[in-house]
């Protein structure tokens, strides 16, 4: 079986739906002998963030020595994006080595007659495994759904467990409500493990400092850092972060600047949380870090698809806003930075999700807007789309499917200053890709 052969057959397992629960992981991973067992893993939820806090954190381990394995969800280009150890995505040779072996256990589990996994599960359970066959010092590993039934919920210490936001997404699944949504997301806080919280919602924020509390975790609230923010731009921020007693020992409180190349107040928020969380694992001596190298890292940090400028005059910008939270800020960024250009907002959903919130939060953005759709069963259809902009009160043109939408967008693109394409990750990553 060749790559394009194996990632067919790990889609294939879309057809289970995405079931929440840990039974099938458990036994699947049983099968496989259990290799998360070996790993340390900093584990990382949030609505919103957590992609942004581990790139920090694996770009500044990385610099200070460290072999890093980063595990996130979705990918924009290739379905190798998602396992990553030292700074490369992992080799489609050692997809497809790994991936027969769960492949053997996933035949072994159905034919003991239990259910087959999901997807994800499928592909965690691929990324644990090859993992555990690399000489990785920590495993930066994000959540997939939620937290208390996703996949990787399967392990057992984590080094930190790590909430960068809480806000409304998924709620077909995880609740209506932000308690309840928190509720989900906080089952992933394990006993005497520390907890680091970047979540500002103070209901959110108090269920997960109470799980903490109830489990003898140490907490830090990042989210009560005063941040003294120097200089913000499209190429990104410099900060300096206040303490956060009682852990001031290396960068919070020194009055340090910090620069980072990632774009908007929002990634300074999620650069904290990375501080707060090498600041804990620096304090417990689970590491050793070098200041300056941490600083180098953060600067040099960058995340595909979050405010990702492609090219310049004019700016071409994709950006994988999908709930409300993650427009809110990109009509910030696009408010502060570009209020006086003329900006072209091409916009591409997902069928199921909250769109007339969504519509809300992009209709802060001033300039013209093109509907399109991504490259997914899941769509919404470009001319549903431009019809729920019209009943909103704003002028769109529909421009269909992704590929006909970046041939118009090349053709007509010197009419403005900015473009800005947005939306689900299935539709930025086919833009992605067709302009560079």
């Amino acid at each position: 079986m060749d790559y394009e052969q194996t990632v067919n057959k790990i889609h294939s397992f879309g057809k289970f739906g995405s079931s929440l629960g840990l039974e099938r992981m458990k036994i699947l991973m049983d099968l496989l002998n259990n290799p998360q067992d070996q790993l340390k893993i900093i584990h990382v939820a949030g609505t919103n963030g957590k992609g942004s806090v581990c790139r920090f954190l694996a770009t500044a381990l990385h610099e200070n020595g460290y072999k890093v394995g980063i595990y996130t969800s979705p990918f924009l280009e290739n379905f190798t994006e998602r396992i990553e150890f030292d700074g490369k995505e992992i080799a489609k040779e050692e997809l497809v080595s790994c991936s027969q072996q769960v492949f053997k256990a996933v035949d072994k589990m159905i034919a003991m007659g239990h259910e087959s996994p999901t997807e994800f599960e499928l592909v965690t359970a691929i990324g644990f495994l090859y993992y555990s066959q690399k000489p990785i010092d920590i495993l930066i590993l994000e959540v997939g759904l939620g937290g208390i039934g996703d996949s990787t919920n399967l392990i057992k210490k984590p080094l930190v467990t790590v909430f960068t936001s809480i806000s409304y997404d998924h709620m077909d699944v995880l609740g209506e409500t932000i308690e309840e949504i928190d509720y989900q997301k906080a089952g992933i806080i394990k006993p005497a493990c520390p907890v680091v919280s970047n979540v500002k919602d103070r209901r959110a924020s108090e269920v997960i400092r109470n799980v903490a509390l109830e489990n003898k975790c140490d907490f830090y609230d990042s989210s009560e850092i005063e941040i003294d923010v120097i200089e913000t731009s499209l190429k990104g921020s410099t900060f300096i972060p206040g303490p956060l007693p009682p852990i001031n020992s290396l960068m919070l409180g020194r009055g340090e600047p910090i620069e980072i190349g990632m774009v908007g107040a929002h990634q300074i928020e999620n650069a904290v949380c990375a501080l707060t969380v090498l600041e804990v694992l620096n304090k417990k001596s689970i590491i050793k870090l070098d200041l300056g190298k941490v600083k180098y890292g953060f600067k040099i940090t960058k995340f595909m698809g979050r405010f990702e400028i492609l090219q310049n005059s004019p700016y071409i910008i994709i950006d994988g806003a999908h709930n409300e939270a993650g427009v809110h800020a990109l009509s910030q960024i696009v408010n502060d930075n570009l209020s006086d250009k003329k900006v072209l907002l091409v916009v591409g959903m997902l069928a199921d999700k909250k769109i007339d919130r969504l519509l809300a939060e992009y209709n802060e953005i001033d300039g013209d807007i093109l509907a399109s759709e991504p490259d997914s069963p899941r769509k919404l259809d470009a001319d549903i789309l431009c019809q729920m902009i019209k009943d909103t009160g704003r002028d769109c043109i529909c421009g269909g499917n992704w590929l006909d939408v970046c041939k118009y967008v090349d053709n007509i693109k010197t009419n403005y200053d900015a473009i800005i394409f947005s939306g689900s990750l299935y539709f930025i990553g086919k833009v992605r890709k067709y302009f560079r």
